[in-house]
């Protein structure tokens, strides 16, 4: 069993105990989670979403990426630009799908 469900403007395919990683929720650590936004499940599709279906997760953990390095350059204007990101994470486990 799987589902395709939606969180912070990105799809996310999943299955039961999957450890996926998302844009940082507001939510705590070891809380448990229910997006509704599901687009499918199984071989079931929304129109855009499934009415009465939900993906339950835990949380494990927030975090940040590793670092980007960001540089902008223009040649014979002696102008450099150096910049870094770290994007922030939260890490989830899939515990059930219900349909």
């Amino acid at each position: 069993m799987f589902a395709i469900f939606t969180t912070g403007n990105k799809q996310y395919k999943v299955q039961p105990n999957d450890v996926i990683y998302v844009d940082k929720l507001p939510n705590k650590e070891n809380e448990e989670i229910k997006f509704d936004k599901v687009l499918m499940v199984d071989d079931k599709f929304g129109t855009p979403y499934l009415k009465d279906a939900e993906v339950v997760c835990e949380i494990i953990k927030h975090g940040k990426q590793k670092k980007l390095r960001i540089y902008k350059f223009k040649s014979q204007k002696h102008h450099l630009k150096r910049m870094g990101h770290r994007q922030q994470y939260t890490k989830l486990l899939v515990k059930a799908i219900n349909a």
